[in-house]
């Protein structure tokens, strides 16, 4: 029961490190790759609590992961294309002139956050059941506050997009639009599957053998 309990303190310390290091990031991409770290940290966090619980919470993030944050990394690749900019401070008032790119980057936002209708709700809640299983509720005070971490780093950079403030408008971003069809069409298709994955994860259950 210690190696596992320690096995676990190896898995929660980069979720929890990863996330104070993303708020940190001015780049965009930057900021996204160290989402990354902590994202895989609760995959390893599923597998060494071992419990049915917790390996169904790894599968499905790992599927909610390759939906989500492959959508915030089109997005950033996307925004690079269309309009050049590489840094968090320079999106302000960018979902006006790129609604279907920042509107994916909302979607994927929230479902790596954890909340519903997306997968990443799904995940987070069977890891919560598996921490439970083991009687580990300090496992459920850092989901809750990496969840809390991910709001910070994620949000304000969707949040701010869709608003423009005077300074904004008088910097003069006209020729800014949204990105090629080839950008868009991927992003977007990523973005329906965070919510694909919500309601149909029983289906990752079963084909892993996790299904009830």
């Amino acid at each position: 029961m210690a190696g596992v309990q320690i096995m676990v303190w190896f898995a929660c310390a980069p979720i929890l490190i990863s996330s104070l290091l993303a708020l940190s990031q001015a780049s965009l991409t930057r900021r996204l790759a160290f989402s990354t770290i902590g994202q895989l940290g609760y995959v390893v966090l599923g597998a060494t609590l071992a419990t049915k619980q917790g390996m169904g919470g790894a599968v499905v993030h790992i599927a909610m992961h390759a939906c989500g944050k492959i959508t915030l990394f089109f997005c950033a690749g996307a925004i690079l294309v269309a309009s050049g900019k590489k840094c968090v401070s320079e999106l302000r008032g960018l979902g006006r002139k790129m609604p279907f790119t920042m509107g994916a980057f909302l979607i994927g936002s929230l479902s790596v956050i954890g909340l519903p209708p997306l997968g990443g709700f799904i995940s987070k809640w069977y890891l919560l059941l598996g921490a439970l299983d083991r009687d580990y509720v300090w496992v459920v005070v850092v989901l809750l506050v990496s969840s809390l971490l991910n709001v910070f780093y994620l949000l304000p950079v969707a949040v701010s997009a869709f608003f423009r403030t005077e300074d904004d408008e008088e910097e003069g971003e006209g020729g800014i639009k949204e990105a090629p069809w080839q950008c868009v069409v991927p992003l977007t298709c990523t973005a329906l599957g965070c919510f694909g994955l919500f309601f149909f994860s029983d289906v990752l259950l079963s084909l892993a053998g996790l299904g009830n």
